[in-house]
Parts: C-alpha cells; structure tokens; sequence
C-alpha cells in the first residue's frame, strides 16, 4: 500500500545556524495509523512538523502526502491536512462556537454544513452547554478541547496534533483520546507529537524516536520495547536511545 505521508532525505538547516535541524531524514506513514513523533527538545519534531504542514520551507528533499508533492501542488496538501498546535489558536474574547464558526468558514465550509459540523463536535468533547460562553472564561482542558475542534472541522485526510493533551487534567485528556481514537478509525491519520511517553504508548501504532533531526528507531510501541534489552515500556527505551542528558534550552 503506497504511503500516505512519504518523506525523501528532507533537510532543514536554518539560515545563520551552523547545523542541520533536520537531517536526511526518510519516513514512510501508512493510511490509517495513529503515528506518535517523539524526541526530546531540539530534536528536530517541530521543525520536521511545520515543513509538512507547509509552514517553513525545507532545504532539500522532497515529501508527498497523498500522493500531492509539497513542491508542485502545497494548495492541494493544504486542502487535507488539519493542525492542531500545542499553543490555543483561538479568540479569547469569543464564544467556542464564535470561534469555530469563523475557523470553519475559512476552510470553505458554510451555511448547515458548517454549523452541524460545530455543533457535533462541541456535544461529543462535552462542550455543548458551554458553546455560547466566551474562551477567555474556560478551563484549561476546556480550550484544548475547542483547540482540537478547530482543526478538524473540515474532516482532514491527516490530522497533525502538537502536544494535544498538555496542561490537561486526567478527565479532559481521557476525552480526548478517545475522541481522537474515534475519529482515527473514521479514516483519519493521526501523527502526534508529545513527551508523555506513556500516553503515547497506549495510543500510538507505531513511533518514531527522534534525536538531532535524525529517526533513531521507528516501529511500534512493543517492537522497540523488544529491541531494548529489559525495557519494560517505551521510557527505557527513549532513554536508552537519547542518554539522560538535559535538553533544558532557553
């Protein structure tokens, strides 16, 4: 089966900087996966992240996502992918519902379309009752939740999610893995990002360990558990792959 997301030697080096932030680096993910990109900081996530989503440029190489070619035909990729970053994409002085009506609209959709879409979203998160009060008013969870609508409103073939239950109680992240695992077997990639090694664990198919702009390991969760000698979960073996090095930058 033809990959999904399928990456060739993608570089990043950023100008002035004296070191790739992405090395040559090859990835295939399959349609379908809830594919878990983790590393510690400066490993290269968010900078491999953003070039597939279009926000920065690479330096060389070259990837498709379904198919499209971020060179010839970056509108078309556009068009199928959602993103969810970890920081709030949102309004604080309007309404959740406010909020994603407008989000919606610039992702083309309108008229009952649109306000079904926001409506279904915000009963399934548990946002209903609260869909007229302003975000500034929210809870933490309660604007990750709403955060999470607002990339998916318009159904993307791959959904790209930052670090999406950070900063959540237990109640809120349960919701939205849950949510998210629904909407995965509705026919949606998922490729997240996160440092909670454990969630990870129990939500990903497979994942990449990253370190330096380069793919350490990559398979799922209990192949690299077998890979690691005595590793009991995915922790040891992020740790035997990236050492215990603090990766504190200011």
């Amino acid at each position: 089966m033809k990959p999904i997301v399928d990456i060739k030697a993608l570089t990043k080096r950023y100008k002035g900087a004296g070191e790739f932030s992405v090395n040559p680096l090859d990835l295939k993910i399959s349609s379908g996966e809830i594919f878990g990109l983790l590393g510690p900081n400066g490993a290269g996530k968010t900078t491999l992240i953003s070039m597939l989503c279009g926000l920065i440029a690479p330096t060389s190489g070259d990837f498709t996502i379904e198919g499209f070619s971020y060179r010839s035909e970056a509108e078309k990729i556009k068009q199928i992918i959602g993103v969810v970053p970890q920081e709030y994409a949102l309004y604080p002085s309007l309404s959740a519902r406010e909020n994603l009506m407008y989000f919606g609209s610039m992702y083309g959709l309108k008229g009952d379309v649109l306000e079904k879409s926001v409506n279904d979203n915000l009963e399934h998160l548990g946002l209903g009752k609260h869909a007229d009060k302003r975000v500034e008013t929210y809870s933490g969870g309660m604007k990750r939740r709403v955060n999470l609508i607002a990339g998916l409103l318009h159904h993307p073939h791959v959904l790209f999610l930052d670090e999406p239950t950070v900063g959540v109680d237990i109640q809120s992240k349960n919701v939205i893995l849950d949510f998210l695992r629904t909407y995965n077997q509705q026919g949606t990639t998922l490729i997240y990002t996160s440092h909670h090694l454990s969630e990870a664990q129990e939500f990903c198919t497979r994942v990449a360990i990253m370190d330096h702009g380069r793919i350490l390991a990559e398979g799922t969760p209990k192949e690299l558990m077998e890979m690691v000698p005595n590793a009991q979960n995915l922790e040891d073996v992020f740790l035997a792959l990236v050492g215990n090095e603090l990766r504190d930058y200011a």
